[in-house]
């Protein structure tokens, strides 16, 4: 999921699923310096990167009214179109899925029954009987086959159709215009049960079924599908407080759905989202007790937050990976001269320095485009030399590129002046400038959603701040749904044949083992091109108040709210 995230990680059994859903088998010392660059960004910076109306009240435990830190959705809440951060952590407590992620990314089911699968390409899926949404209408495999149609279907411009291209048929429910209205390869067998077919085998295809854009919908979400998503009916622990519950740019509020019985039921009476405009505003409520949990730590208390909060403190690595992309076409970017200037531009960058000085190490230089948390890690992909600080290798790269074409732009990094990102790219864009010899800034948006909207629209003029907090944990989801070819969050428009043709083998490969390895091989390749200039890992940084327990983040830096309680 866009943001704007373990070797103890879950790899995949083909056969009956009972249970547990699957075997464990497995968030400027040469050119500045550390005190100039703590003089110029001082502090560090934080990633942003459903229930049924109408009726309040529902049955939660005893846990008080828990209040969060939230942001306003890009979009309307429909599980196929969010994409990112402040949208996903609203539909995760909203719906239910087929499988849900424990807190150290172990996949366990939820609605689901059993998932299994003789070859890795037609899965039998059974859910549990006897679910419901919050609505009290039944949960049936046909609400999870019907969702599934809509989210691939073209013509719905749906953010995370890419997630549905595995099925057989999706080229031709994509193609303009769509030659079929549904997958082919979806097939429902009776109310419990509903069978997938896949393009070719792939291993890891039951691990993602935890992520939302699988979530299903219910019967009448189709009558008027935006005005469902203004308040829609999920099937998760929780459900809307009442209907209007969500205040844009306010607040959304919810409370625990009685119609969800699963592993996830909330402990807490009610659980508020209140979207604060900055960091720092909701710190103050932290630390003043008018907020219980806090998911990320404003740049003015990097550095002081652990002594302030002491064991409320949290700072756990976490499967998210930061970047800033450049798109394809930008003006000097394209073809060798792009190559050569975004091989510049990654080594004129010192991350070790802007971790340590802007983000009080609550952040690890980059050493790949995935995560340290996540089965399949490699600190030693051939080509992340990359990624190393060396200005005279930087400026030798940029003359060079100068050669071809000058350049006389001036370079600038988009971001969302909500988010804490400012010291970050103030730090990289001087770095640009006093390295490179060339103009370079920040360009502000003044929220995370106009900022993707941008970005989106592809009308952005320049490189843009950009992440990756998981889906699910593996390897594919930090590479496939940001560098395939059309993938829906390759938001730099990257293209390359070689890259996709890997991808495919990756997937189609039964061995985990085997397809980790390829992937690694297409990070080489990412490692030449640069579509994306990776930064760092961002840890889990957050807090709650005093009276806040069972606080848990979970292995992509989100905490896990519904076990909140409140004194």
């Amino acid at each position: 999921m866009s943001s704007f995230e373990k070797d103890d990680q879950p790899g995949q059994r083909i056969g009956v699923v009972t249970g547990s859903a699957f075997s464990r088998r497995n968030g400027l010392k040469g050119v500045l310096g550390i005190a100039a660059l703590a003089t110029l960004a001082a502090c560090g910076g934080n990633d942003e990167d459903q229930g049924g109306s109408g009726g309040g009240g529902g049955t939660g435990g005893t846990g008080g009214d828990v209040v969060v830190n939230g942001g306003e959705p890009q979009n309307k809440l429909i599980p196929t179109n969010t994409n990112e951060v402040n949208g996903g952590r609203l539909l995760d407590s909203l719906w239910a899925g087929l499988v849900y992620y424990k807190a150290d990314g172990t996949p366990e089911n939820d609605i689901a029954e059993s998932i299994s699968s003789t070859d890795a390409q037609t899965y039998t899926i059974k859910i549990k009987s006897g679910t419901k949404f919050s609505d009290g209408t039944p949960v049936a495999a046909k609400n999870f086959v019907d969702a599934w149609n809509y989210g691939a279907l073209g013509t719905n411009t749906q953010l995370s159709s890419y997630f549905f291209q595995p099925i057989e048929g999706f080229d031709a429910v994509q193609s303009d215009p769509p030659t079929a209205q549904t997958l082919s390869g979806l097939a429902v067998v009776d109310d419990t049960t509903f069978t997938v077919k896949l393009v070719q085998p792939q291993s890891d295809f039951p691990l993602r079924l935890g992520y939302s854009a699988f979530y299903p919908l219910p019967d009448n979400a189709y009558d008027d599908i935006e005005a469902y998503g203004e308040n829609p009916v999920g099937n998760g622990p929780y459900k809307l407080k009442a209907e209007g519950a969500w205040q844009h740019n306010v607040r959304i509020d919810f409370v625990p759905n009685e119609n969800y019985d699963g592993p996830r039921k909330a402990q807490n009476d009610s659980l508020a989202f209140v979207f604060y405009e900055t960091y720092d505003a909701a710190y103050a409520a932290l630390q003043s007790g008018d907020l219980d949990v806090l998911d990320n730590i404003p740049p003015s208390a990097l550095a002081t937050f652990q002594d302030e909060l002491g064991d409320r403190a949290v700072n756990q690595p976490s499967a998210v990976f930061q970047s800033f992309t450049i798109p394809q076409k930008l003006a000097h970017f394209e073809g060798e001269e792009g190559k050569l200037r975004r091989q510049a531009i990654s080594y004129a960058i010192d991350r070790a320095a802007i971790c340590k000085s802007v983000f009080s190490d609550t952040r690890t230089p980059a050493k790949d485009f995935t995560s340290p948390v996540i089965a399949g890690y490699s600190e030693t992909v051939p080509g992340n030399e990359v990624l190393t600080a060396d200005a005279a290798k930087a400026k030798q790269l940029w003359q060079q590129a100068d050669a071809i074409s000058p350049y006389t732009d001036t370079f600038t990094i988009g971001y969302n002046a909500d988010g804490g990102h400012q010291e970050w790219v103030d730090a990289v864009t001087a770095l640009l400038r006093q390295t490179l010899g060339i103009k370079a800034e920040g360009a502000p948006y003044p929220t995370f959603a106009a900022l993707r909207t941008d970005v989106t629209d592809r009308t952005i003029k320049g490189a843009f701040r950009s992440g990756w907090q998981a889906d699910y944990p593996g390897l594919f989801n930090f590479i496939g749904p940001l560098y395939a070819t059309g993938a829906d969050s390759n938001d730099g428009d990257y293209s390359n044949p070689e890259v996709d043709a890997k991808l495919s083998q990756a997937e189609s490969t039964t061995d985990q083992d085997a397809a980790n390895k390829i992937l690694q091989e297409v990070q080489t390749i990412l490692f030449a091109d640069l579509p994306a200039i990776p930064l760092w890992y961002s840890n889990a940084s957050g807090g709650y108040a005093e009276s806040a327990s069972n606080v848990e983040f979970g292995w992509n830096s989100v905490p896990l709210y519904y076990q909140v309680t409140k004194s």
